[in-house]
């Protein structure tokens, strides 16, 4: 199954919630406020946030107005475009250019943050590259154990501690192993960790320091594990992540299992994130990266 079949797949229940969109276009006029009511209400019902649809409606306007549209089908294409430059901001790929390199992964617990960690390590294997997974998460019972799985379903090797240890420990004895074993890529896996819980933010903090201490001149990706299916208040924890832990992206999770993928432009639009992965199924195959075009042709197609 090609990267097209894949998004179009997980998005069939965003998808459904559009159809309201494809009626709205067969009946369009350009100078009808109905119109543009009606396309603004299903934008934010489609998760895509007050602020992102009041922009697109603005830009809309603004594109009937320079182009002359006057058929659905020009205004249908003027939306996808204004959708896709949303989704155009900063890299959605990885920057893994040194040796090694780190990605940190962050966000709440039951996002799939362990299960996008081992996906991805299968995908980079898969690329030729070697991986260290580092269990950074120390507090939640288990959170090493199931990170171990993961390590072995990938052929990745694994740095762990006791439970309780202190996290930053953990992570310098994952970058040494990295170092000696010339290891191309860590993945540190980090607690679960709620962004009112000023303690492990702080932990976090240490974390990326005693990385840029070993590390000086390594690329470093902090990417944040986002339900989708959590929406606008997910939303809400990206803004603190990305204030306290420095975000380089998103990884956005169960894609699959929601009706309100707009949630891709809110995080867009009103954070200027890029979403670098999205989880559209349970198989190891099923993050897949994300990219803006083939997203925006897959909801409307």
């Amino acid at each position: 199954m090609g990267l097209f079949d894949k998004m179009f797949s997980g998005l069939s229940k965003t998808r459904k919630n559009l159809v309201e969109l494809e009626e709205l276009f067969q009946d369009y006029a350009p100078d009808s406020e109905d119109f543009y009511d009606d396309l603004e209400e299903l934008l934010v019902l489609s998760d895509v946030g007050v602020e992102t649809a009041e922009s697109v409606i603005k830009g809309m306007r603004k594109l009937t107005w320079e182009r002359r549209f006057r058929k659905g089908y020009e205004a249908r294409e003027g939306l996808i475009e204004l959708l896709s430059k949303i989704l155009t901001v900063g890299s959605p790929e990885l920057k893994l250019d040194t040796k090694p390199s780190v990605i940190l992964m962050t966000g709440v617990n039951g996002v799939g943050k362990t299960t996008s960690i081992g996906k991805l390590a299968a995908q980079l294997k898969k690329e030729g590259k070697s991986v260290l997974l580092c269990a950074g998460d120390t507090f939640r019972a288990a959170a090493a154990e199931q990170l171990g799985i993961w390590a072995e379903r990938a052929g990745a090797d694994f740095v762990r501690h006791e439970e309780g240890s202190d996290p930053a420990a953990v992570v310098y004895d994952a970058v040494c192993a990295a170092k000696a074993r010339g290891i191309d890529v860590v993945i540190v896996d980090t607690a679960g960790r709620l962004h009112n819980k000023q303690n492990l933010m702080n932990e976090l903090s240490k974390m990326r320091r005693v990385i840029a201490r070993e590390l000086p001149d390594a690329d470093v990706e902090t990417l944040m594990v986002l339900d989708a299916t959590t929406g606008q208040n997910g939303l809400i924890q990206a803004e603190q992540f990305l204030e306290t832990a420095g975000l380089t992206g998103i990884i956005l999770t169960k894609l699959d299992g929601t009706a309100k993928g707009g949630i891709v432009f809110a995080i867009a639009n009103k954070l200027g994130l890029p979403v670098k992965y999205v989880g559209v199924g349970e198989q190891m195959d099923d993050l897949i990266p994300f990219d803006a075009k083939t997203f925006v042709e897959a909801l409307f197609k």
